[in-house]
């Protein structure tokens, strides 16, 4: 069995005005905690408990603003907070209920300080996750952190879910399938036929990319011009909104694709700590870093086990500047194209990302020659980099300190 994670989003009916006052309350009470912990420095769960302790808080929310405010700092380097923060709340506030006879068939008992004082609230669920919802009634799904975020007048719940299913099993006569993942081309896919790529499929990136930096430059103009935080915060929800369905979509193109071959094993590049190798100057690492790479890899993965297609994860030096065919350096001349500079080589020139592909398909061959012949003693062995990338699923940093999220995820990823 293996376990895939994801994170169901409900949006509060329009709750009562007394409901409406303790939600607020609730909100401001637990920014003002981590404002102050903040603050203060406190890089332990001792010393966040020390400040939070006072505070009118439920216990789920106080264990939370332990856990993360120590990770602000030394994991998120943020230099200071914004001002949209969820509220999060640990699985112990995970209480659901479900009534076919309600009109609104699940609710939510909020979590209030003191005994009591607790409430039930209706929730509209996203219909294509009603599976999910029964099954974390039912306890067949287990919760994780829970974040309450405000929209306006909207009040959004974002509920991490792990749920058990069959580990796909790897036939000995499989299909790898290298993916890439990348800027222009969002996803380059490539399987190997007897060690020859075929039939690569392509999913552009231009999208992705302009709106990316239609939002950078957006969101810059409106913080410069002092604009209202409720007007801030609705264009970045449509970027993110925007953001997510393509990579739901491009994710799923994948599966699609690597469902035509036989007994199909898709290949990614092990992504570990790429944020922190990244370092091509301030413009390129903006682009980069806001990139999530790994948070596209998890859809793929979650998407692809769910279909009992393996997933393997392999080295990724020197995939894009290697030849697929006789497996030494070659040169980029451009984005598009990959030359090999071996005379003895069929191989002249090559469209870059599907050589890219190949490579990474081939790599997890133990037999094969994993690295170029040139970079010899390296570690080429497969590892599993899942949701590892520091710029991905929870990214929790941006250009400026602050922890406006890239994520957003309304299926799978929520916005911090």
């Amino acid at each position: 069995m293996t376990t895939i994670t994801k994170t169901l989003q409900a949006t509060f009916a329009p709750p009562t005005a007394h409901k409406q006052s303790k939600l607020n309350d609730l909100l401001e009470t637990y920014r003002d905690g981590l404002q102050e912990a903040f603050d203060a420095g406190a890089s332990t769960m001792s010393a966040v408990s020390d400040i939070v302790t006072p505070y009118d808080l439920p216990y789920q929310a106080k264990a939370a603003l332990c856990n993360y405010v120590p990770k602000l700092r030394k994991t998120y380097n943020a230099k200071e907070l914004d001002d949209s923060h969820p509220i999060r709340l640990t699985n112990q506030a995970a209480k659901f209920d479900h009534s076919e006879e309600r009109d609104y068939e699940f609710t939510w008992w909020v979590p209030r300080p003191g005994r009591g004082t607790n409430f039930w609230i209706p929730l509209r669920i996203n219909p294509e996750q009603e599976d999910l919802w029964h099954d974390l009634v039912s306890e067949g799904a287990k919760a994780g952190e829970i974040r309450l975020q405000k929209h306006r007048k909207n009040w959004v719940l974002h509920v991490t879910v792990e749920y058990p299913v069959e580990k796909p099993a790897t036939d000995c006569d499989a299909t790898h399938i290298g993916l890439d993942i990348g800027e222009t081309a969002l996803i380059t896919g490539c399987a190997l036929k007897d060690g020859s790529p075929t039939d690569p499929f392509v999913c552009s990136g231009s999208r992705a990319k302009h709106l990316r930096k239609e939002m950078h430059t957006t969101l810059q103009r409106l913080q410069e011009r002092d604009a209202s935080e409720w007007r801030i915060e609705n264009r970045f929800s449509h970027y993110q909104n925007a953001l997510t369905d393509i990579v739901e979509k491009a994710s799923r193109q994948a599966v699609e694709y690597a469902k035509q071959f036989e007994n199909p094993v898709l290949v990614m590049e092990d992504l570990t700590y790429i944020r922190e190798r990244l370092d091509y100057g301030k413009y390129m690492n903006r682009r980069l870093h806001s990139w999530a790479f790994a948070r596209l890899q998890g859809r793929i993965k979650d998407k692809a086990t769910e279909a009992g297609i393996p997933v393997e994860y392999v080295n990724p030096a020197y995939t894009s500047k290697t030849c697929h065919s006789c497996h030494r350096i070659g040169r980029r001349d451009s984005q598009a194209e990959f030359r090999c500079l071996n005379d003895d080589c069929h191989v002249s020139t090559f469209q870059a990302d599907i050589n890219a592909s190949a490579n990474i398909a081939r790599r997890i061959d133990p037999w094969g020659e994993s690295v170029p012949l040139d970079k010899v003693g390296r570690d080429d062995s497969p590892r599993d980099g899942s949701g590892s990338d520091t710029a991905t699923a929870h990214c929790e940093t941006s250009e400026n300190p602050s922890q406006m999220t890239l994520t957003a995820f309304q299926e799978s990823e929520p916005s911090t």
